[in-house]
């Protein structure tokens, strides 16, 4: 018997393993930096502890195995709400459809991000000015996922991101500083933004509005925020649905710089 009878292998099941792959790998993308890819590590070790018993014949364990990953599919929705809800945002934004980003979604074989192209000196420098006048902001840096879905023609702007403008924006009798400001690339690309609010019940009482919407809009893309509280003048990174207070300004350059390169 020849080994090509043996491997009946065809073009399709090339297409299929391509396609797992694809799928695979934007999973594990999504996932990444987040608490889910440990939720997801233990649920693909839960499988293969399953297949292997199933090929062993260990039919008790197999079975308790078998009847959990039956029912795991309703788990799995349960569990990565958040995560499926990013995703359907990614597909329905109003970018995804163009040319251009369905290639960039769909290009398996470059597997590297761009990086996002921020002048972090400007940014922190207009930060730290506003800190220390206590002017409360929440700026938002928009890195893979498309924030089209914040904001409409009435408030879409494109502006070179600068110390000063950032400051006028969020000057107290300003009319565009209630809101977000959405940064692209080193343009502020939109002002006035009503952000989602975060859906969790619970938060510190230091924490206001702005940082219930900065943590809402993390928990939808992937996008970094930065919070200047009004009251004291603190400024709170937001990535990933999690809190990070500052303690220095160069800390917070760090922590862009390393967040936006990778």
């Amino acid at each position: 018997m020849e080994l090509t009878d043996f491997i009946d292998f065809s073009f399709i099941d090339v297409v299929d393993i391509l396609l797992v792959a694809l799928l695979l790998f934007y999973l594990y993308k999504l996932l990444k930096g987040t608490v889910a890819i440990n939720i997801f590590i233990g649920i693909v070790i839960i499988y293969l502890i399953w297949r292997l018993t199933d090929i062993l014949n260990m039919d008790v364990l197999s079975n308790i195995l078998g009847k959990f990953i039956s029912v795991g599919f309703f788990a799995l929705i349960v569990v990565f709400q958040q995560e499926i809800r990013k995703f359907l945002l990614l597909l329905g934004s109003t970018n995804f459809a163009t040319r251009r980003n369905v290639l960039r979604y769909f290009r398996f074989l470059n597997q590297e991000k761009k990086a996002t192209n921020v002048n972090f000196d400007v940014l922190v420098d207009a930060i730290e000015e506003m800190s220390k006048n206590k002017t409360g902001a929440i700026i938002v840096i928009q890195r893979n996922n498309s924030l089209e879905f914040t904001y409409t023609d009435n408030n879409r702007t494109d502006i070179k991101l600068d110390p000063l403008v950032l400051q006028s924006i969020f000057f107290k009798n300003s009319p565009l500083h209630d809101g977000a400001v959405v940064i692209k690339n080193n343009r502020i690309i939109a002002t006035r933004v009503v952000l989602p609010l975060s859906d969790k019940a619970k938060l510190p009482a230091k924490y206001g509005l702005r940082h219930r919407a900065g943590l809402g809009i993390t928990e939808k893309t992937d996008a970094l925020v930065l919070v200047i509280s009004e009251q004291t003048g603190k400024v709170v990174y937001v990535k990933d649905s999690e809190f990070y207070p500052m303690d220095s300004f160069a800390a917070l350059k760090e922590t862009l710089s390393q967040d936006l390169s990778e």
